[in-house]
């Protein structure tokens, strides 16, 4: 999609970027013609679906899709077991046709993209992290981020998280209160997006937030976000 600008003004056209951000709760009216209508240019999971939904929807719109888990998957970490190359192929953990991002810096369409994902810590299970875990993977993506160089743009365009930045979510329960080390992240690299999951609107309209210059988006059920 483009923002075309008058030439006589001497402006210039803007390319603006559509990501479909889908989270925690299936969007029933993706599964008819409404998906293929919306155009994205990419699709970003936030977390906590099923894997044949993303599966989905990564075949319908031939796009790339990146995703995080949430505290509901399962470890997507290789058992610690003897393996050979040829059988590590053959069974990538996760959805077919789809990047995991959790801890990993990615560019797609031209945008850098990186994630993390789980939530903090409330029982026992995969993909929870308490405060201080989740600053200690932080800083190890922050490493890798800085490792990539880039000349006149931003280091980091959206940032992909399954629990929100710390604060910034309506919820009193320690499990939806979200992570401090994702606003340092945020402060420290100002990308454009940052989208999460987790938390619930339960038919409320989630109003975006900002962090410096930061938009952050609550992606539950979907949502369709224009960035440049």
């Amino acid at each position: 999609m483009f923002c075309v600008h008058g030439a006589a003004n001497g402006t210039f056209a803007e390319t603006l970027t559509r990501i479909l951000a889908v989270a925690d709760e299936i969007d029933e009216a993706l599964y008819g013609d409404k998906l293929t209508k919306l155009r994205p240019d990419i699709v970003v999971s936030c977390g906590d679906l099923p894997f044949d939904y993303l599966e989905y929807l990564v075949s319908r719109l031939d796009v790339p899709l990146l995703f995080v888990p949430g505290n509901h998957d399962p470890s997507l970490r290789l058992p610690d077991t003897t393996w050979s190359p040829l059988e590590l192929e053959q069974r990538v953990p996760g959805p077919a046709g789809c990047e995991n991002v959790d801890g990993r810096l990615a560019e797609v369409r031209g945008l850098r993209i990186a994630g993390l994902g789980g939530s903090l810590r409330y029982k026992r299970g995969p993909n929870q992290y308490s405060q201080a875990e989740m600053r200690w993977r932080a800083l190890k993506l922050e490493f890798r981020i800085r490792l990539k160089r880039v000349r006149n743009r931003r280091k980091l365009d959206v940032l992909v998280t399954h629990a929100p930045p710390f604060g910034l979510a309506d919820a009193k329960d320690p499990a939806h209160l979200g992570f401090v080390a994702f606003n340092r992240l945020i402060l420290e690299f100002h990308p454009v997006l940052a989208v999460h999951g987790h938390i619930h609107p339960y038919g409320r309209a989630q109003p975006e937030r900002q962090i410096d210059s930061t938009r952050v988006i609550n992606a539950v059920a979907s949502r369709i976000i224009e960035i440049p």
